[in-house]
């Protein structure tokens, strides 16, 4: 990928919820037939540890498959734009966005915290001041990427209070190494960069590294706009091609050693060998 290439890329990625997902192609849009509402632009993915069910974050609210099941369907009749996602316990997730449009709220979210599954969401700080499109949580670590200015935030109590710290460039994604929650990883304008430190210093790393991250139990994994899935075992020093997801990912995850990729055919698939091999997980 030329540096063009990476900076539109990113650029896609911080801008509010377009026409265009982060590779720049127009995402589909398809209707369900558990609501009436369309799912488009998935967001974010997450694995709920109470019952081991797939969440999927789209334009349109929070979508589930429970575990077996390869078919999606809305959790209850919220309707946000959740733009970040990320599950911090079971039953227990954190979001971003923008409201349903029957909600009288601001326009940008900041943070919002569900105790329920998803279903239903209460406002945690930056209400109308922050919108996170990449949001990663470790414990009571959060970190987010504020799409409104691309400001790194980093909150040690689990969202209620925040510092600002200085991105290495702008932010496509983060990943958090599940050791340690100082210790992340990101991926951007400027390539792959790490902090030891929770995000106050940054390295550089590999500035050929474009794409989004997740962190198993056993390896860092990036996945390109074209698909290829490329794994580290020892932080991002060095990578190694191991596989393709079978598409355009639009939002990659992990759950233990599972990862989880949303393509654009309204797919979520998953490997459970880092990235060798991938098997549909459930269709939105």
């Amino acid at each position: 990928m030329t540096a063009a290439a990476a900076a539109a890329a990113v650029a896609l990625a911080v801008v509010g919820c377009g026409e265009d997902d982060v590779t720049g192609v127009a995402a589909p849009t398809v209707s369900t037939t558990a609501a009436s509402a369309t799912v488009s632009h998935v967001h974010g993915l997450g694995v709920n540890p109470a019952d081991d069910a797939l969440i999927i974050a789209t334009h349109h609210g929070l979508l589930r498959a429970a575990a077996g099941e390869k078919q999606a369907r809305p959790v209850g009749d919220r309707r946000q734009d959740t733009m970040g996602f990320t599950v911090i316990g079971p039953d227990r997730f954190l979001g971003s966005g923008h409201p349903d449009p029957r909600d009288k709220l601001p326009p940008l979210l900041g943070l919002i915290d569900s105790q329920d599954a998803g279903r239903s969401w209460k406002p945690i700080s930056l209400l109308g001041e922050a919108d996170f499109h990449v949001l990663r949580a470790s414990g009571r670590t959060v970190y987010g990427v504020n799409a409104s200015d691309g400001a790194l935030m980093v909150s040690g109590d689990a969202g209620r209070r925040w510092q600002q710290r200085t991105p290495p460039g702008s932010l496509l994604d983060l990943a958090i190494d599940p050791t340690n929650s100082q210790h992340v990883v990101a991926s951007g304008s400027e390539g792959t960069a790490v902090s030891t430190d929770g995000g106050k210093g940054w390295r550089p790393q590999d500035a050929r590294m474009v794409g989004l991250l997740a962190w198993t139990e056993e390896a860092l994994v990036l996945v390109r706009g074209g698909g290829d899935v490329h794994s580290s075992t020892d932080g991002g020093r060095s990578w190694k091609e191991v596989g393709n997801t079978g598409g355009r990912p639009v939002a990659f995850g992990s759950h233990g050693t599972e990862l989880l990729a949303a393509l654009g055919d309204n797919t979520v698939r998953s490997s459970v060998d880092g990235g060798q091999t991938w098997k549909l997980r459930a269709r939105t």
